[in-house]
C-alpha cells in the first residue's frame, strides 16, 4: 500500500511527468530526437477490471460503425494515450497534439508542435486535416480507399518499435487499473525508463 500511495501522490503532483520531460530533453541535447515529425498510432490493451474515467467499469464498448472489429464489445483501454478502446482513433488526434509538452534541451525556445504528422488511413479526414494545417502541422495521412504503397510504413515503423519497447513492461501490456491516474502513471514511468536506456546506449 506505501508503493501504490507513493505513486498515486507523486502522479498527482505531477512527478512521472515532470521526469519524463527531463529526460526529453536530455535526449534532445543529446541529438536522439526529431522533433520536426511526429508518427501517431494506437494500441489496444485488454483492462481486465474496466476503467474508471468516465465510463462505468466493466461495461462493453459499444459496437460503433467506424470502430474496428477487434475493438468492439472489448472492456479496454486505447494507449494513445488515456482513452478506452472505444473511441474512433482519429478523434483522439487534437487532443493528442495539443498536449505534447514543451520540449526543451537546446537553445531557443522549446518547440512544442511538430512540422509533420504520419499516420495511417484511420486517421483521415478533413475535419482533422485542416485543424492540423490550422495550428502549423503538414499532415501526411493515408488516403482511405486508396491502394497500398504510400510509402508511409516504411516511415512509420518507429511508432510500431515504441509499442514494442512499452510492452515489454509487463505492467503495460493489460491494464490491471480502473483509475486512470494510476493506469497513466506506469506508461510515464516506462516512457522515462526507454529515454534513460536510450542516453545511456542501452537500445
Amino acid at each position: 500500500m506505501t508503493c501504490w500511495r507513493r505513486l498515486r501522490d507523486w502522479a498527482e503532483a505531477g512527478v512521472w511527468q515532470q521526469l519524463h520531460e527531463q529526460l526529453l530533453a536530455e535526449c534532445n541535447t543529446a541529438g536522439l530526437l526529431d522533433l520536426h515529425r511526429a508518427l501517431v498510432d494506437s494500441s489496444h490493451i485488454h483492462a481486465l477490471k474496466g476503467a474508471r474515467d468516465g465510463s462505468e467499469p466493466g461495461q462493453p464498448n459499444p459496437p460503433r460503425q467506424q470502430t474496428p472489429p477487434d475493438h468492439r464489445r472489448h472492456r479496454g483501454s486505447a494507449r494513445h494515450n488515456r482513452d478506452r478502446g472505444n473511441r474512433h482513433d482519429v478523434t483522439q488526434l487534437i487532443p493528442l497534439v495539443e498536449a505534447i509538452p514543451p520540449i526543451r534541451g537546446r537553445r531557443g525556445r522549446p518547440r512544442r508542435r511538430p512540422r509533420y504528422l504520419l499516420a495511417d488511413r484511420a486517421y483521415d479526414h478533413v475535419k482533422y486535416r485542416r485543424q492540423l494545417s490550422a495550428r502549423g502541422i503538414t499532415p501526411i495521412v493515408a488516403r482511405r480507399g486508396k491502394p497500398h504503397g504510400s510509402g508511409l510504413g516504411r516511415q512509420r515503423w518507429p511508432v510500431e518499435r515504441t509499442f514494442a519497447w512499452l510492452h515489454q513492461f509487463r505492467r503495460l501490456r493489460t491494464r490491471w487499473e480502473r483509475r486512470i491516474d494510476i493506469h497513466q502513471a506506469f506508461p510515464s514511468l516506462a516512457c522515462s525508463i526507454i529515454c534513460l536506456r536510450k542516453l545511456q546506449g542501452s537500445f
